[in-house]
């Protein structure tokens, strides 16, 4: 495979007040902080399945590097359950157990969407789900968020399942379980480990852990800079394209002040530095960013076209 040199950012945007806010939207970058939106700042891919939208969206190139999968949480705040706080509460006890998923071959050419029940058959919802390749498992290994009912949707907890082709799934198992909720769960393979960041939903923090398989032990930095440091969701992490250096983006949702980036070149640490200049031309909410090559890039652009 080519070496990467850019950035793809899949997201959902703003704060579902319009219908097409919960949609899929791509940007582009070529230095992993400032950001150009595709399409015209338009949505690229639109659910019709379900519950009509999709937020969350996270994707993955194949472990073979023959394509890409996009999972994505089935939620239409907007066009079903209403912003406020009812709308809110009923979404997790009374939400979809599927999750969406599109596949590509080139990143401008994409599947029929499917939606796939993922979740436990007395989960209220399956959100904000991820994905890795599992190296000991030899599949790829599927995590998300539930509130389910043998508790009477207490908390949120972190289920998984296993899927070699995005179609069939093993039975949910439950993953994460804190006494308090967990939700967007996102993890970073490298060196050997995998790096997992996860937000205390009750306290609207994020912690960082260790572990060096997806199913086994993991230990908590306590270093972690974060650790704490209330307003903030939807972590993700990826590794800069010096092959040095790693960002972190986490949502300030608390002050709406988006997306805030912190690198740094020790994983192992725990510590984050807060870096200038990152800039998004609109809101982005919950999503990946992945590396992508020149020409997947220059693909992009040329499919999509970018905003100047």
């Amino acid at each position: 495979m080519e070496k990467t040199e850019a950035y793809l950012f899949t997201h959902f945007k703003g704060t579902q007040k319009t219908p097409d806010d919960e949609q899929v939207y791509f940007a582009v970058s070529r230095d992993g902080y400032k950001w150009q939106n595709l399409n015209g700042g338009r949505p690229v891919l639109r659910s019709t399945l379900g519950e009509g939208g999709v937020r969350d969206p996270h994707i993955i190139r194949k472990r073979d590097g023959s394509g890409f999968f996009l999972i994505a949480t089935d939620l239409y705040i907007y066009g079903k359950w209403g912003e406020n706080k009812e709308g809110w509460y009923r979404c997790q006890r009374e939400g979809s157990r599927s999750i969406m998923i599109w596949k590509s071959d080139d990143l401008v050419n994409w599947s029929e969407q499917r939606m796939v029940k993922v979740a436990p058959d007395d989960a209220s919802c399956a959100w904000a789900p991820e994905c890795i390749y599992d190296e000991k498992a030899g599949d790829y290994f599927v995590y998300w968020s539930s509130r389910c009912g043998f508790d009477g949707f207490a908390k949120q907890r972190i289920y998984s399942a296993h899927t070699k082709d995005f179609r069939e799934f093993s039975e949910p198992k439950l993953y994460i379980e804190r006494d308090f909720s967990v939700i967007d769960t996102t993890i970073l393979p490298e060196n050997g480990k995998y790096y997992r960041l996860t937000k205390d939903h009750d306290e609207t923090s994020i912690f960082m852990e260790v572990g060096t398989e997806t199913e086994g032990e993991f230990a908590e930095l306590k270093d972690f800079t974060m650790k704490g440091k209330a307003g903030y969701e939807g972590p993700t992490m990826y590794r800069m394209n010096d092959g040095e250096t790693w960002c972190m983006l986490l949502d300030a949702f608390a002050t709406d002040g988006g997306y805030q980036p912190f690198i740094t070149k020790d994983l192992d640490s725990g510590i984050f530095t807060p870096q200038e200049g990152f800039k998004t031309p609109d809101p982005f909410r919950h999503g990946t960013v992945m590396p992508i090559t020149a020409s997947e890039y220059e693909r992009l652009i040329e499919k999509y076209g970018i905003e100047e």
